[in-house]
């Protein structure tokens, strides 16, 4: 389903993968596929504006090019690079788009968006490591992305834990991870919207395959509760 908030509607297709449109028309993509989840099979949409790529696990030049019309500004952070993917990519500069490669904790203007980033990573000392020990999500190999579209601010923080500086954003529209394993669980994302006290949660990132499968209603339950506006995108 479609979700309709305020001046803005969006839409959930999977994973990390957001839609988001505005009433004056501008659409933005956050984390379009990787193909391998088949989270856009079907769509080809090209009406993106604007395509914001959090890290190297959701960079997907074939995805990007389903979404994006031929004028979109890609955004990508700094760290990505295709030599280091498990997957035969290409270099975001290689695309035929505009692309702008950006580090976490920056803003800009884009057009009628304003846009900024945060950092997104795991703890080292906290429970989102592999069997090593080493994060799934090191420092400075990733980030989050805030826009304002027509008033709405909306927050994607990326593939993260709980960070300390998230309980002071101040965003209408948040769209936590909330699968675990990889991210924050939705516990901890219950907890992060509560201090937040956003006026929607539509959380992501979670039951696309089976390590971050959850109770989803059991987190709307969760935030519910607290007195948070929550609303769940299914489609899938």
């Amino acid at each position: 389903m479609t979700v309709r908030f305020g001046a803005v509607t969006v839409d959930w297709f999977g994973l990390a993968t957001i839609r988001l449109e505005g009433q004056t028309g501008a659409v933005i993509y956050v984390d379009p596929g990787p193909e391998t989840y088949g989270v856009l099979d079907g769509l080809e949409p090209r009406d993106g504006d604007l395509i914001l790529v959090s890290h190297d696990h959701h960079y997907d030049p074939d995805s990007i090019r389903r979404v994006a019309h031929e004028d979109a500004i890609v955004v990508v952070h700094e760290s990505i690079d295709a030599r280091e993917i498990d997957r035969q990519v290409e270099q975001p500069e290689s695309l035929p788009f505009e692309v702008e490669r950006v580090r976490a904790d920056e803003s800009f203007v884009l057009g009628p968006l304003d846009l900024f980033t945060t950092p997104a990573y795991n703890d080292p000392a906290g429970p989102h490591v592999d069997e090593t020990g080493t994060p799934f999500h090191p420092e400075g190999q990733g980030c989050g992305f805030a826009v304002t579209v027509d008033g709405v601010s909306a927050f994607w923080p990326g593939d993260t834990d709980v960070l300390p500086f998230h309980e002071e954003m101040d965003i209408d529209l948040f769209c936590p991870p909330v699968g675990g394993t990889f991210t924050m669980d939705r516990h901890e994302a219950a907890d992060l919207a509560d201090r937040i006290r956003p006026d929607l949660v539509l959380p992501v990132h979670y039951d696309t395959f089976e390590a971050i499968e959850i109770d989803a209603d059991a987190f709307v339950v969760d935030v519910a509760n607290r007195g948070v506006p929550v609303v769940l995108d299914e489609q899938n």
